[in-house]
């Protein structure tokens, strides 16, 4: 099995900063009891050095103190915290960047983007003991998510027959549930990649046709159930409640430069204000259906990830009117699914990133494709837009595996880019929104590092951050934004398919 860096991918170089940027510190000392742990109800933070007014444009600091279930402050650090500031009234939001000082306080920074008034809201995640409960059965528990495969063919009489069986990866550090005879594999010849099922009692290899997500696994202690209650995760904790007066001022905020490859992404990414997102990374437009047409004409565009990914693909297509869905008959939660614009020579695809995909669904195998192979047989070119991004369904299984899968689509990326320059590349970052044991922010947020990290040096490559644009909206907080932050979402994908 694939071990080293070398094997994932990456240099030694490349993995030491992988491995530094998922870094996350631990407890000083074993949790023995729930009244150890950072409690929202007691933890809070203060504005520090509130001034009567403030001028747009000007830095806001804020000190979160965490502690625990007795009230009493926290030594150490390692709690997941997010911030913002916001106005309901103007529906405005800032993204604030927390600094965890590893002595139970920590500080949110904030850009104060916009005239009027502001208040800050700070949650705790996760609190440290949380995430090391986390961090431990990502690294040991092998079977937190089941699979099956579904065969379909005759019986030695001819009849028509039906077997179900367990299925998953094949890596090191992720077991084949359930029991049975082992195995039959689908490797994938480009890839290395293996996906394996228990045989089936009767029918033969070759008739596996569907498969399904079967159940996660809890493994977790009485008292890491106890630590992990919804009642103690994603809670708003109390503080100052000053309400912050901005003034106008000669600051000039956004970008004025076009949205080009290898712009890096700044903490706030943006701020939101009416509903509207402005980027602090470039110059980014708003697109109505004639300019979205005008933009997409006479241009290839492929998308390919996760449904994050496919609520653009089913969003562009309701901006524009001429862009009709083809009916290829195929799941979907998977694809392929495409729709063209014969008028203005538009087609647009999507298709999921390939197993494993955690869906109710029945997936079809044989539409199940790896992003770096489809990325290998495509030519690109100048009319040729590749839109990609995976996270969500990889939080069940070791870094290591997510890790190479990434590698796979950068090694086919600057190929592609190498072959044909002219070819816009995107990769959309994670989405926040989920909250439980197996795919909560947290691991989200390391898989997210692993994407960043992978692709930050890549020539020729877009990253798109959207996790600052659906931590910090006012709308409930969903893996699957409301229509108004995939508006703003898919203004920034425009930006940068025509920047001018």
């Amino acid at each position: 099995m694939l071990k080293i860096p070398e094997d994932l991918g990456f240099s030694a170089e490349e993995w030491e900063k992988i491995q530094r940027a998922v870094y996350w510190s631990e407890p000083d000392r074993p949790i023995t009891n729930v009244t150890m742990c950072t409690s929202p109800d007691h933890s809070t933070f203060i504005i520090n050095d509130f001034k009567d007014s403030y001028y747009v444009g000007e830095e806001l600091l804020v000190t979160i103190v965490a502690k625990d279930f007795t009230g009493r402050p926290k030594s150490y650090g390692g709690d997941f915290f997010q911030s913002k500031a916001y106005s309901n009234k103007l529906k405005a939001s800032v993204f604030g960047e927390v600094l965890d000082h590893q002595n139970g306080t920590y500080l949110a920074r904030f850009t104060l983007p916009w005239a009027g008034e502001a208040s800050v809201a700070v949650r705790l995640i996760h609190s440290s003991e949380g995430v090391q409960i986390l961090k431990r059965h990502w690294d040991t528990d092998p079977d937190r998510v089941d699979f099956y495969g579904h065969f379909e063919g005759k019986n030695p009489q001819g009849a028509k027959m039906k077997e179900t069986v367990a299925c998953t990866v094949k890596w090191e550090g992720v077991a084949m549930p359930g029991k049975g005879n082992c195995c039959c594999e689908y490797p994938d010849v480009r890839t290395g990649l293996t996906w394996y099922c228990r045989k089936p009692p009767t029918l033969p290899c070759n008739t596996l046709v569907y498969y399904t997500f079967g159940v996660y696994k809890n493994h977790m202690t009485d008292l890491e159930n106890k630590i992990m209650d919804k009642k103690h995760v994603n809670r708003w904790i109390k503080g100052d409640s000053h309400v912050i007066r901005v003034l106008a001022s000669n600051a000039t905020l956004g970008v004025r430069e076009a949205c080009k490859p290898g712009m890096p992404t700044p903490i706030p990414a943006g701020f939101y204000l009416h509903d509207v997102w402005t980027s602090f990374v470039c110059a980014t437009r708003h697109f109505d259906a004639g300019n979205t047409t005008k933009c997409l004409k006479d241009k290839h565009i492929y998308i390919m990830g996760d449904s994050t990914t496919r609520q653009w693909y089913d969003f562009i297509i309701g901006s524009v009117p001429t862009l009709k869905r083809m009916n290829l008959h195929t799941v979907e939660t998977n694809g392929p699914h495409m729709a063209v614009d014969v008028e203005n020579n538009i087609d647009l695809h999507y298709r999921s990133h390939g197993n494993p995909r955690i869906s109710v669904k029945w997936q079809i195998m044989a539409d199940m494709h790896y992003i770096s192979n489809e990325i290998d047989d495509m030519a690109g070119g100048p009319h040729t837009v590749i839109v990609l991004n995976i996270f969500a369904h990889f939080t069940t299984f070791p870094l290591s595996y997510f890790a190479y899968r990434v590698s796979l689509i950068r090694r086919a990326v600057v190929d592609l880019l190498r072959r044909a320059p002219e070819t816009k590349v995107i990769v959309k970052t994670a989405n926040t929104g989920h909250k439980d044991f197996y795919r909560t922010d947290w691991l989200s947020m390391q898989l997210d590092q692993i994407l960043r990290e992978t692709f930050h040096d890549v020539g020729g490559v877009y990253i798109l951050d959207v996790w600052q644009m659906t931590a910090c909206h006012y709308n409930t907080e969903n893996i699957h934004p409301g229509p108004v932050i995939i508006k703003n979402e898919v203004d920034i994908l425009l930006s940068f398919i025509c920047p001018t």
